[in-house]
């Protein structure tokens, strides 16, 4: 007789309560979990009805003599799942308030909410929907069917509930019974999302013949894996539960799921909003092409505009990769690939970063001979530099008299652009004179060599986080790094977040094609819902666009934590924002915070934000400043300074953010509104914005 296979799986609900519980119980938790992935079916695990449960597959199991553990067990035995663990009243009520099922259409298998009902569940959801149905409560998902709900996501049980919305905003209401993808796809409907556009981004099949009964087969699903954790081994399990803040390692989204995974036929973007997993989205991605798309002897390159990022980065895939397939990896900013690419070509010019001492005397030497009678400033050139000569990579008075100029305010006919480009030419001679490149011409330097047979290394794909911090030199510079075919080019980016003035760039215009290969992530798993509104005002009159010439929206972004509303006023002077700031942070200034509470100041300048680090250090608060080049040390018993830059890629619990009122509405307001907006959207509960 063949035994039958058995799969043993953890929810999320219970590796997110396990944070909850005291070390003594966590430590029996882990014990009792490793001998119950070793053999579910022991004699030495004594399952035990749950009389009061809705789901007659519940059991309950004993940690310890006041906690205990609800299992969900398939009728046939072939699957054990552990759901959660507490104190023994507490897992009863929360077992007598829940059922799993599988979606009849999807196939994932979910954790369904259920109420206590006086009347049998029929009759209750046969007087649910006709309320739905009178002319005067029209329900706000009447246009959809059933089958339609239940492709969202819905659960079966739920339909009624969701025929009961009469308006978009009832939504919220319900969030908190309603599985992830079902909040996700009935929210995107609203905001204007077609069905089919929500099911072709997840890939969900409508057609296919689900068996309920099959939850070995509901396991396999992107849907059910992005709640429960198919655990293959011991040391596997003991790694994630020693780990449990990092979910992100375990538990993804199903659409990131299914872009991580899998062949692309060419170039993909992805964006998103803050806090809506790109980079995780990138590093599994990363790490799926170095297991299955990568050659004996090549790399994946991963790659980011600045240097702490990277660091950052690395660090993170040293806990969802092998040490072993980390060397298939290669994590570096592009700035450094450059620099040693170069070198490794024997270039023989320096690269400036920032115009400071001999570029900037280049500069100024090329300025003498602007024409006074054009009656053009220094800013003209400048931007002029930026935006048309270095952003098109033109090199010759000829690609500058036939290039576009559009959105720049003044036109120059071709003896004006002739007169212009003379400053140009002369500075790149001046350059030339001491050794120098700048960036741009750097980038454009290497991709020329790399065209002309120089070896950049033997990378079977680049993985870009970031994006939209790069400017179109860099951009071509990474089309040149790969050749163009299945899985080169992968990005993730999002043009809320560019806070690099002069690195706006079309990725159609780089020779990057990504039609049909763009797509967009909509759930913030960081920031309040309350928090984000917050941030997103901000931006109310910035243009943003998608990274390829087109604009983005911010309608369809949502977060799915609430909290409470941000701080935002407007102050008289830094010595109010500074009284005001330690109010705020009155339990962090009395050492009341909680264990592991992060809370950081942000500012927009290092000068500024020293000198309100010094400020609380005179308080008595022990502090830290996140310098660049350096990783964040996750120290909670220190109050953290950065500035809005370095602020980038981080997360706090608390933040609160300190800015000058004239620039956020002069003439770089744009920019600096941006700059603001990700220095919110670092905060993960707390935030406030002080202005003067």
């Amino acid at each position: 007789m063949t035994a039958i296979k058995t799969t043993v799986a953890f929810s999320q609900e219970f590796f997110a309560n396990l944070l909850s519980l005291p070390p003594a119980v966590h430590s029996k938790v882990m014990k009792w979990a490793i001998r119950f992935q070793a053999d579910p079916t022991s004699s030495s695990i004594n399952y035990e009805k749950i009389r009061s449960a809705r789901d007659s597959n519940l059991r309950s199991v004993r940690i310890d003599q006041d906690y205990r553990g609800i299992v969900f067990r398939s009728p046939d035995e072939n699957v054990f799942v552990l759901m959660y663990v507490d104190h023994h009243d507490a897992a009863y009520r929360w077992a007598e308030g829940r059922k799993v099922e599988i979606n009849p259409v999807t196939g994932a298998m979910q954790v369904v909410h259920v109420e206590e009902r006086s009347e049998s569940p029929a009759a209750q959801n046969a007087a649910t929907v006709a309320a739905a149905k009178t002319p005067e409560a029209p329900g706000f998902y009447d246009f959809l069917s059933n089958k339609e709900l239940l492709s969202l996501g819905v659960p079966e049980e739920l339909i009624p509930r969701v025929r009961g919305l009469q308006a978009e905003e009832d939504l919220d209401r319900i969030q908190g019974i309603l599985p992830v993808e079902a909040y996700e796809g009935l929210f995107l409907v609203a905001a204007g999302e077609t069905l089919n556009q929500i099911l072709q981004s997840r890939e969900t099949r409508v057609d296919q013949v689900v068996d309920t009964a099959d939850f070995a087969a509901a396991l396999t699903k992107a849907e059910t894996q992005s709640r429960f954790f198919v655990v293959d081994n011991d040391e596997e399990l003991t790694a994630v539960m020693n780990s449990p803040l990092a979910q992100w390692r375990v538990f993804l989204h199903p659409l990131q799921r299914k872009l991580a995974v899998g062949n692309r036929s060419g170039s993909m973007r992805v964006l998103g909003g803050a806090g809506t997993g790109k980079t995780v989205l990138a590093m599994h991605r990363a790490k799926w092409l170095a297991e299955n798309a990568t050659a004996e002897g090549q790399k994946v390159l991963f790659t980011t505009f600045t240097k702490n990022l990277a660091i950052d980065i690395l660090e993170n895939l040293r806990t969802i990769c092998s040490a072993e397939l980390l060397k298939k990896i290669e994590v570096v900013n592009l700035d450094a690939w450059v620099y040693a690419f170069l070198r490794s070509q024997r270039y023989e010019h320096r690269i400036v970063y920032g115009r400071q001492e001999e570029a900037l005397d280049a500069w100024q030497r090329a300025l003498t001979l602007s024409p006074s009678s054009l009656g053009l400033d220094e800013k003209f050139y400048e931007q002029e530099w930026e935006d048309v000569i270095l952003n098109q990579g033109i090199m010759t008075r000829d690609e500058y008299r036939s290039a576009k100029r559009t959105g720049r305010g003044v036109v120059l006919t071709r003896a004006k652009r002739d007169a212009v480009w003379a400053v140009f030419e002369e500075y790149r001679a001046q350059l030339a004179s001491r050794k120098l490149k700048e960036v741009d011409d750097a980038y454009r330097d290497a991709a020329a060599l790399i065209s002309k047979g120089a070896d950049a290394g033997k990378y079977s794909a680049v993985v870009v986080d970031e994006t939209q911090d790069f400017s179109s030199q860099a951009l071509r510079l990474l089309r040149a790094i790969v050749p163009v075919g299945p899985n080169d080019l992968f990005f993730v980016g999002d043009g809320h977040q560019r806070i690099y003035k002069k690195n706006r760039a079309a990725m159609s215009r780089c020779g990057i094609d990504i039609r049909g290969r763009a797509r967009k992530l909509y759930l913030n798993y960081r920031t309040t819902e309350e928090i984000r509104k917050a941030a997103v005002a901000l931006l109310e009159h910035c243009t943003v666009d998608d990274l390829d010439d087109g604009h983005d929206e911010i309608r369809k972004y949502k977060s799915l934590s609430h909290g409470s509303q941000p701080t935002i006023e407007i102050l008289p002077s830094l010595e109010a924002v500074l009284a005001r700031s330690a109010e705020l942070l009155d339990d962090v200034i009395k050492g009341k915070a909680k264990d592991g509470y992060t809370t950081c100041v942000i500012a927009p300048n290092k000068s500024l934000r020293d000198q309100i680090r010094k400020h609380f250090q005179s308080l008595g608060v022990a502090t830290h400043t996140i310098e660049a080049n350096e990783k964040d040390p996750h120290d909670s018993t220190k109050l953290r300074f950065a500035t809005m830059h370095r602020a980038k890629g981080l997360e706090f619990d608390q933040v609160l953010v300190i800015a000058q009122k004239s620039a956020l509405e002069g003439d770089d307001a744009d920019h600096n509104r941006k700059l603001a907006y990700v220095a919110l959207t670092r905060a993960k509960q707390v935030a406030a914005l002080l202005q003067f």
